[in-house]
């Protein structure tokens, strides 16, 4: 675990040093590839048509390092030096001339390699983004299977030729045409249109197509998956409607979805392409990753970052249409609900800001946190700020007028503006540009008036260049009544009539504002012990459940998760303890309760206290909670004892 963390670093110091690397933009990739299942190896010679946007005396792509690279040319045919950083993936080119600026120049790349799905090997440390197996293949686009430039920035044509034996069939995006030669079939791909056409499928079988709402969806799924085709079909017919009528015209109305296997991305958007995990297809269907996927197809593939820097737009963006879609089908509540879920994991990250993005790790949690989790959080409070139909012209308009482009937050901003008719610089640079969160101390005295009753209030909070408009509810003896206060600066007052005598006044009552209170603080501390404890740093961990319990001493959850790793670490008398405060606690989640119990069964069976053991096992059955299975789990060992794993050394 602990190259893990190094790994870690050393790919987040990468990301950062990508800025740096001389910059130009790659055009077009023409790439002739030979896919052999039954040796599981790639060889493929990649054309690069590309034009410095500055002179270059040397240049870097990033290629998997599965792959070794047997020479460079340039356009005349001459070599080109190159050195391989296994840190990064990068291959340096060294030129023996000076490229110009502006002046359109060709390298070609000869490689070859076996992807046998090492999730080690990965450029995304620990996911599979390639890997070819004897009845299945799939290389996508974040595997570096070819020479990458501006990794998810530079947009590119690409024509695919790629051989594949009889019996095999290949999925890409773009144009297709194919030819029988020499045992083998040669599928061309041709992608006229900038974009990430990168990633391509070898399969095996006979496609499954399925229609649902006028959308027609060509299945190949394996195994106990094919049964969940129908379910799927039917879904994304449902959810393509619903995403066109937000966003516009798709891309490509008639999607492609294809079965990878564990340890490759729950999911993943190509052009026309969806890549889905076999656990994460599962037997119920995943509406969730569905949305989230689908909607890539306009922010990841229609419309993409300028920059890496800029990627909030499309993992924030995506993220908010899974919301939407929850408020869709599952009401408003259920929308709140979730908010609340996705500002936590917003707050676990206080650096860097969502503007400086690119300093992180590529799918790490903290990657993750700042831009789909706060991106989202953005995209919620812009929609509560210029309010739900404005919200829905500016996504429209900004993803239907740039299709095929590159963008930048500005860009975004400017849509918004023209929608709303409001002034949003002040909105993005709190949220964008800056760092941290308010936590809101309301103070207020109430007066009767000749009409009713007069609120005199102060809102305080923080950060000094702080301004948003926040929700205030009134409970009076009457009907509820609700003001909006606009809070600038660190001290704001306010003043609100109301006709009934005040109850309760609640400064955001729906959390509508990404914020601090102690509740999201006690959140905030576990999520960030549970990301320690995933990578085994038990003292860090332990600080941070230690500060949940400073705000909250009755956090079930806290106490809950402290037992987990004095039991991890073999205390069973300290993880006892904490099992018993989480049972005495606020059982807050009500899971905390069921698994509580068998773990205390266990520590029991493994300190051969059997009969008390049984009594937890059978406690834990009577909450009726089948959390993550915990009936069977309980029922397991009813019928018999936990037995604690071997010592690992």
């Amino acid at each position: 675990m602990k190259r893990l963390l190094a790994v870690a670093a050393t790919l987040a110091a990468a990301a950062f040093a990508q800025d740096k690397r001389p910059r130009l933009d790659v055009e077009s990739y023409q790439i002739e590839a030979d896919v052999n299942p039954r040796t599981q190896t790639l060889s493929a010679t990649a054309v690069v048509q590309y034009q410095p946007i500055e002179d270059l005396t040397y240049a870097v792509f990033e290629l998997s390092n599965s792959l070794q690279l047997a020479k460079v040319v340039d356009g005349t045919g001459r070599q080109v030096p190159a050195t391989r950083n296994a840190q990064d993936f990068s291959v340096r080119l060294n030129f023996a001339e000076p490229v110009p600026k502006g002046k359109p120049a060709t390298l070609v790349f000869t490689y070859e390699g076996r992807l046998m799905g090492n999730p080690d090997e990965s450029p995304v440390y620990g996911v599979k983004f390639a890997a070819i197996n004897q009845d299945f293949a799939y290389l996508m686009y974040p595997a570096r299977w070819f020479p990458v430039g501006e990794y998810t920035a530079d947009r590119f044509a690409a024509t695919l030729k790629i051989a594949v034996p009889d019996g095999y069939a290949v999925v890409a995006p773009g144009l297709e045409t194919k030819a029988a030669q020499d045992g083998k079939t040669v599928y061309t791909f041709e992608n006229a249109r900038a974009g990430f056409p990168g990633s391509l499928a070898v399969v095996k079988g006979t496609a499954v197509k399925n229609s649902s709402a006028g959308i027609t969806t060509t299945f190949y799924f394996r195994g106990e998956s094919s049964s969940m085709i129908g379910a799927y079909g039917e879904e994304i017919g449902k959810i393509m409607t619903w995403l066109t009528d937000l966003y516009g015209v798709p891309p490509q109305a008639n999607l492609t979805v294809i079965e990878t296997e564990a340890g490759a991305p729950n999911g993943y958007s190509a052009p026309g392409i969806l890549f889905l995990n076999s656990k994460a297809i599962g037997k119920q269907v995943n509406s969730r990753l569905l949305v989230n996927q689908i909607a890539r197809q306009w922010w990841q593939n229609s419309v993409s970052p300028a920059t890496r820097n800029h990627i909030w737009l499309t993992n924030g963006g995506s993220r908010f249409a899974e919301l939407m879609w929850l408020e869709q089908t599952a009401g408003t509540g259920a929308l709140e609900s979730e908010l609340r879920d996705i500002y936590v994991e917003a707050l676990t990250v206080d650096e860097p800001p969502v503007i400086q993005s690119a300093r992180l790790e590529d799918y790490s949690p903290e990657y993750v946190a700042v831009t789909a989790g706060k991106g989202a959080a953005v995209m919620g409070m812009l929609r509560h700020v210029i309010g739900d139909e404005n919200y829905k012209k500016t996504v429209k308009a900004f993803l239907t007028e740039n299709a095929g482009k590159s963008v930048t937050t500005e860009t975004f901003r400017k849509y918004a503006e023209a929608a709303s008719g409001q002034q949003l610089q002040g909105f993005f640079i709190q949220w964008i540009e800056s760092q941290g969160a308010p936590e809101f101390k309301l103070e207020y005295t109430v007066f009767r008036t000749q009409k009713g009753f007069r609120i005199m209030g102060k809102v305080a909070q923080d950060l000094d260049t702080f301004r948003m408009p926040v929700d205030l509810n009134i409970e009076t003896e009457g009907n509820p009544e609700k003001k909006t206060v606009d809070v600038v600066g660190t001290s704001s007052e306010f003043i609100a009539e109301t006709f009934g005598r005040p109850k309760k006044v609640t400064l955001d009552p729906n959390y509508r504002v990404l914020r601090f209170n102690n509740q999201i603080r006690v959140a905030v501390a576990i999520r960030r012990g549970e990301m320690f404890a995933e990578i085994s740093e038990f003292g860090d961990a332990l600080k941070e459940y230690q500060k949940a319990l400073d705000v909250n001493k009755n956090s079930s959850l806290a106490h809950y998760r402290v037992g987990e790793l004095f039991f991890l670490q073999r205390n069973y008398q300290s993880a006892a303890n904490e099992f018993r405060f989480a049972l005495d606690g606020d059982l807050e989640p009500k899971w905390t309760e069921v698994w509580a119990h068998i773990n205390l069964g266990k520590i029991f069976d493994i300190t051969n206290q059997r009969e008390r053991a049984v009594n937890e096992y059978n406690q834990a059955i009577r909450t009726k909670d089948n959390t993550q299975g915990a009936q069977e789990e309980a029922a397991k060992y009813l019928k018999t004892p936990y037995q604690r794993p071997p010592q690992e050394n």
